[in-house]
């Protein structure tokens, strides 16, 4: 081992911060073995110096100044972990400016600014690396960009938030409702205090931005990208999904349509067939399926959040940036390229869909509905309802759940609208698209 020995800049000491912290000093020899480059952490910034620590950390190194390790002209390499959008945004900003590369595992800044800050990286040749932004110790990032690179990539399809995986396997498992889904994972430590980003679909969307660029070189922009998250999803869903031979999973699907050039990019609930292998991915777990035209379909497995599987997919990009220090001639901090990709309005999507309607248990509500459809050219390929039930008023409701067969999201959309001003029928039907993974 010879050579320069490399000074790290850890910002953020949080979960994930601990975590690295910890592993850097505890597998340290390991990693110089194996890195075969001498390194140590030269300084980590804090947000409060006074607060309680779970790691033991000599106090020297501690400041809570971010700015001193940026301008340290010592510090070789930054790693991020502040989380957030602003600050964080700020930093790396500020490293790349210095010349100093950054590791960061930020989704929502990378999302936000990814693309300022890709183009920065370009402009200064200083590398941005984000490998655990997109699936904590999944190595999906620099598959895309090393093992898979001589691919066309066709698709992207995959459950990439453990915490609304939790959820929706609870649902399914126990028969219970969302809420008391979520406390449990909350209790258990895989859902957040603020857990609105899981539910949502954001914190997915983030990084199905993040794999679309990467994948494709197309440029971030959150505006183009269709969001919906489980807060509908009810047990009543969980029991017709799997009556009907399905899972309910939260997908991001990213799909190249070359027949025009355009790029499907989406997150939502879908109805996932219980013989395809991401019907199977449970818990916390996550999965990435990537369909190339050379390798076919590939699938990554693994632990997509947590302190030591999203440790293990930062010190991997420190290793990396460490080695790529020394030989700076070729980095492969992303690298961003033009390609003139339109992404496709979600309303031209395509999908056969689960449409579930409360309706007044009363005679002519199905021809009604299967009427309007009907009009629309919309096929039903099945039909299935739960047992009546009568509310406070004496009125008796059931569930009425239509699958129809593939057609435009904007066109059922329309049909829908139509049949909301049918009496007897509740005007917010819930709807589920289903995945057929034929393309």
């Amino acid at each position: 081992m010879t050579g320069k020995m490399l000074q790290i800049g850890l910002v953020g000491l949080g979960t994930v911060g601990t975590g690295v912290y910890e592993t850097l000093c505890r597998n340290h020899d390991l990693l110089e073995a194996r890195a075969q480059i001498p390194f140590e952490v030269r300084r980590v910034a804090v947000r409060r110096l006074d607060r309680p620590r779970e790691v033991e950390i000599a106090p020297e190194l501690l400041t809570d100044d971010w700015h001193d390790l940026v301008e340290d002209p010592n510090i070789d390499i930054i790693i991020e972990l502040i989380g957030g959008t602003t600050e964080a945004y700020r930093l790396i900003k500020a490293a790349l400016e210095a010349g100093k590369p950054v590791v960061t595992g930020n989704k929502a800044v990378l999302a936000e600014f990814g693309g300022e800050l890709f183009r920065l990286s370009g402009e200064k040749g200083v590398p941005l690396y984000f490998e655990a932004s997109c699936g904590g110790g999944i190595p999906i990032v620099q598959s895309l960009q090393n093992s898979l690179i001589c691919n066309n990539v066709q698709s992207i399809v995959g459950i990439i938030n453990g915490t609304s995986n939790y959820i929706l396997t609870s649902m399914r498992e126990k028969g219970t409702s969302l809420r008391d889904a979520l406390e449990s994972a909350q209790k258990l430590g895989f859902a957040e205090a603020d857990p609105t980003f899981d539910i949502n679909g954001w914190d997915a969307a983030h990084k199905a931005l993040i794999l679309a660029a990467v994948a494709y070189g197309i440029p971030l922009k959150p505006d183009k990208i269709s969001v919906y998250g489980i807060d509908r999803v009810e047990s009543v869903d969980q029991h017709f999904a799997g009556r009907l031979g399905y899972t309910i999973k939260l997908l991001m699907v990213i799909k190249h349509h070359t027949e025009t050039d355009q790029l499907e990019l989406r997150v939502q609930p879908s109805f996932v067939p219980l013989n395809h292998i991401l019907s199977k991915v449970d818990g916390v777990f996550n999965a990435i399926a990537v369909k190339g035209d050379i390798v076919g379909e590939t699938i990554f497995y693994g632990r997509g959040a947590g302190k030591n599987p999203t440790s293990s997919a930062v010190i991997g990009d420190l290793v990396l940036a460490m080695r790529e220090r020394r030989h700076p001639d070729f980095h492969t901090g992303f690298r961003p390229y033009a390609k003139n990709l339109e992404v496709l309005p979600i309303s031209e999507t395509v999908t056969p869909y689960y449409v579930r309607f409360r309706v007044q248990d009363s005679p002519g509500v199905i021809a009604a509905i299967a009427s309007v459809l009907a009009r629309y050219e919309i096929g039903i390929s099945r039909t299935s309802s739960t047992f009546s039930t009568t509310d406070g008023k004496g009125l008796t409701w059931c569930n009425l759940v239509f699958m129809v067969h593939e057609c435009k999201w904007g066109r059922l959309k329309a049909a829908l609208k139509e049949i909301g001003r049918v009496p007897n029928i509740d005007r917010h039907p819930v709807v589920f698209r289903i995945e057929t993974f034929n393309d």
